[in-house]
């Protein structure tokens, strides 16, 4: 049961497709049907299936989740305790509470079994740089 860890630097926040380098391991591994998981080890970043083909989609999920959870210095979110590493930081780790950190893409015959728009992304929470790793596993 092949495992890889993927190493992603980021700039902040955004969406950062990895679809590319998780079928590049799907095709390096002996496995034609199975399922890989794609696991990110943060707390304050997570993974999702999201439309890879109109940008316009990014933006709107990346605007929806700055209305949904503001930043910690806005006055909606003064009842915040965890405020010791940043006006981002805690409302990342309630961005990533409400999304994954964990997804399963099944396999056949070697390849991910996603949508025609689908791509597979780490959706950044915080606002500076981070090298964040996700770990790939396929069983099969």
């Amino acid at each position: 049961m092949p495992l890889y860890r993927l190493h992603i630097q980021t700039t902040g926040p955004g969406l950062y497709e990895i679809t590319h380098a998780a079928q590049n391991f799907a095709n390096e591994t002996s496995a034609a049907d199975g399922l890989l998981t794609a696991f990110v080890r943060h707390t304050s970043c997570s993974l999702v299936i999201q439309e890879n083909a109109d940008p316009d989609v990014q933006r709107d999920l990346q605007a929806f989740f700055a209305r949904l959870v503001p930043a910690g210095d806005d006055p909606s979110m003064s009842w915040l305790a965890h405020t010791a590493e940043g006006p981002d930081d805690m409302p990342a780790h309630i961005k990533a509470a409400l999304t994954q950190i964990s997804i399963g893409i099944p396999v056949a015959d070697g390849r991910l079994m996603l949508g025609t728009w689908q791509g597979i992304y780490l959706f950044e929470h915080r606002h500076r740089p981070h090298r964040r790793e996700i770990v790939l596993h396929l069983t099969g």
